[in-house]
C-alpha cells in the first residue's frame, strides 16, 4: 500500500479592509455624474424660471392693451357682460364717435407738441454735448455739473415761478409753453446720454474732419451727428414718450379746450362721456397706438443706444 501524498491544507483568506481613501477613488465617477446631474437639473431649473418670469411680464404688459384693445370694439351693454371675452363683432363706429368727442383734436396738438419737443431737445443736447466732449469750452466741468443739477429737480416743485415766467413770455397758453418746458426738463438727461456716446468716438474722426477743411459746425453737422444716430434715436424716443404721456404741465399751462393735448384731453373727455366706456376705450387705443408702433420700428435703434451709451 502506497503511501497517500499529504493533502495540502488551503491557507485561509485575508479579509482586507479598504481604506476610505481607496473608496473615495472607486466612488469618483459616481460622485461626479451626481454632481454634474445636480448642476444640469439647477440651470434647467434657473432657465425655467427666466423663462416663467418673461412670460408672466408679457401677460402683465400684453393683457391690459389687449383688454383695451377689445373693449374699444364693444357695446356698453357687452362691456359690463362681457368684459373678459372677445366683442362679438368690431364696431368700427365706436372710433368714429371718439373722433367727433375730440380725440382727433386732441390727436394733432399732442403730434404738434411731441414733434417739436423732440427736434428742440435732442439738438440742443447734442450741440451741448459736443461742446463739452470735443470743443472742450471753458468750465465745462462745472457746466456738466449744472446740467447734471437739473435732473434733481422735479418739475411739480416749480410749477408756481414757471406760471408767472410764461406769463411774461407771453407764451402761456400756447403750444410754445409746453414744447419750452418739455424741452427744459429734458436737455439735462438727453445731454448726458448723448455725451456718454461721443466720449468713446476717437479724437482721429475730428483731426481727420480738420484736414479735411470742416469747421466745428461742419464736422459736428456732417461727421459726428450721423455717428451719434443710434443715441439720437434713443434719445428721441425717450422724449417722445415723455412728451405725449405728459400732464402735469398741460393741465395747469393750457386752459383753452382747442389747444389741450391727450392725457388732459382724454380726462375732459371722460366726464362729458361718463357711461360711454367702448368710446374711451376707442379714445385710449388712439392715444396708446402711436407710441408702441414708435418704439416697434426704432426697438433696435433704442437698444443699441442705450447698451452703447449707458454701458460705457
Amino acid at each position: 500500500m502506497s503511501a497517500s501524498s499529504p493533502t495540502p491544507t488551503p491557507t485561509p483568506t485575508r479579509q482586507t479592509k479598504a481604506s476610505p481613501t481607496l473608496a473615495m477613488t472607486a466612488n469618483t465617477p459616481a460622485v461626479g455624474r451626481s454632481t454634474r446631474a445636480a448642476r444640469r437639473f439647477g440651470a434647467r431649473a434657473m432657465r425655467l424660471a427666466g423663462w416663467l418670469g418673461l412670460a408672466l411680464l408679457v401677460v402683465a404688459v400684453l393683457y391690459p392693451l389687449l383688454w383695451m384693445v377689445f373693449s374699444s370694439f364693444k357695446s356698453n351693454q357687452e362691456v359690463f357682460a362681457n368684459p373678459w371675452g372677445l366683442p362679438g363683432k368690431l364696431r368700427w363706429g365706436n372710433f368714429g364717435r371718439a373722433g367727433s368727442a375730440g380725440v382727433v383734436r386732441y390727436f394733432v396738438n399732442s403730434v404738434l407738441v411731441t414733434s417739436a419737443s423732440i427736434l428742440t431737445t435732442v439738438l440742443f443736447s447734442a450741440w451741448s454735448a459736443y461742446g463739452l466732449v470735443r470743443l472742450r469750452v471753458p468750465f465745462g466741468g462745472a457746466i456738466l455739473g449744472l446740467l447734471l443739477g437739473g435732473l434733481m429737480l422735479a418739475p411739480t416743485v416749480a410749477l408756481i415761478p414757471l406760471f408767472g415766467l410764461l406769463q411774461q413770455l407771453h407764451i402761456y397758453d400756447s403750444y410754445w409753453a409746453l414744447i419750452v418746458l418739455y424741452t427744459a426738463f429734458r436737455i439735462p438727461f438727453t445731454t448726458f446720454l448723448i455725451r456718454a456716446y461721443m466720449i468713446d468716438i476717437p479724437p482721429e474722426v475730428d483731426e481727420a474732419a480738420t484736414l479735411d477743411g470742416c469747421s466745428p459746425t461742419q464736422a459736428f453737422w456732417q461727421v459726428i451727428l450721423p455717428m451719434c444716430r443710434p443715441i439720437l434715436v434713443s434719445a428721441a424716443l425717450l422724449q417722445a414718450l415723455f412728451a405725449w404721456n405728459e400732464f402735469v404741465f398741460a393741465l395747469v399751462f393750457i386752459s383753452t379746450g382747442d389747444l389741450k393735448t391727450l392725457p388732459v384731453g382724454l380726462m375732459d373727455m371722460q366726464s362729458r362721456l361718463l357711461t360711454d366706456w367702448p368710446v374711451q376705450f376707442a379714445g385710449l387705443t388712439m392715444a396708446a397706438l402711436p407710441m408702441i408702433v414708435l418704439f416697434l420700428i426704432g426697438q433696435r435703434q433704442f437698444l443699441r443706444g442705450l447698451t452703447d451709451g449707458i454701458g460705457k
